[in-house]
């Protein structure tokens, strides 16, 4: 019969596929996977599922830029259909990620650097009713030119009104050893979406996009280069994807300028 301790959760299985266990964790899962056929199978069918979501959803980050000023870009009906249906079953516990670690997961460094700092920094100024950000969307130039000054870096809030949202403004934050941008919007109903900026030197080049949840929030978060990108909200995979898309549409367009 099987203990609590035997068991291997979701959780390890899916920071086993994304390399985010130690050593001891890895072997611990291995022994398992060796011993319980049922488990070695769900671990393939999440491999196989993860793979059909990259075949199909990398080539949005890839594709060129190549859209005449003042154009904007809305993802196709059937496409964001599609993303909706596999990334709601991504994210409604088929798989079953959590931000928070579990005994024997290492967080990997964008989970500390980058994603869990996201998350917390959207809890903390997306509900706040009195000062959400330092500097109001209204002055939106000095918003662009604090900002890149002292990430050291050309950065301009995108403009989100395609996907429904408006600039509400932004702030500068701290995060580990480097300053963090987030930029905030709004839709209509005053549901609230972070984009969450900061440098990764440690992640030259472009990494596979990524989903993670936390309690209600949905967490959409890639590398592009040295800088790392978190769009963080509790709106539907659909709508979540589409606006991560025009994110890095716009930094695209504004490296080229």
């Amino acid at each position: 019969m099987k203990t609590r301790a035997d068991r291997v959760t979701d959780q390890q299985l899916h920071a086993y596929l994304d390399n985010e266990l130690d050593a001891r964790g890895r072997l611990a899962v291995e022994a398992r996977l060796a011993a319980d056929p049922q488990l070695a199978a769900r671990l393939q069918a999440y491999r196989r599922l993860g793979e059909r979501l990259h075949a199909r959803y990398d080539a949005l980050l890839s594709e060129p830029v190549a859209l005449p000023p003042g154009r904007r870009r809305r993802l196709p009906p059937w496409l964001a259909r599609a993303a909706g249906v596999a990334l709601v079953a991504l994210l409604s516990g088929v798989l079953g990620w959590q931000l928070k670690a579990r005994s024997g997961a290492a967080p990997s460094p964008e989970l500390a650097d980058l994603v869990q700092p996201a998350a917390f920094a959207h809890q903390v100024y997306a509900t706040d009713s009195h000062y959400p950000v330092e500097i109001p969307a209204g002055e939106r130039d000095s918003l662009d030119r604090w900002v890149s000054q002292r990430m050291h870096t050309e950065l301009r809030a995108p403009d989100l009104g395609a996907q429904g949202f408006k600039l509400i403004g932004g702030r500068l934050l701290p995060s580990t050893n480097r300053m963090a941008a987030q930029f905030m919007y709004e839709d209509e109903q005053g549901g609230r979406l972070t984009l969450y900026i900061r440098r990764l030197s440690d992640f030259p080049g472009v990494a596979n996009f990524r989903y993670r949840e936390q309690e209600r929030l949905h967490l959409f978060y890639w590398i592009d280069k040295s800088m790392g990108y978190a769009v963080v909200g509790e709106q539907p995979a659909a709508q979540l994807i589409a606006v991560a898309n025009a994110v890095h549409r716009a930094m695209r367009v504004g490296e080229q300028q």
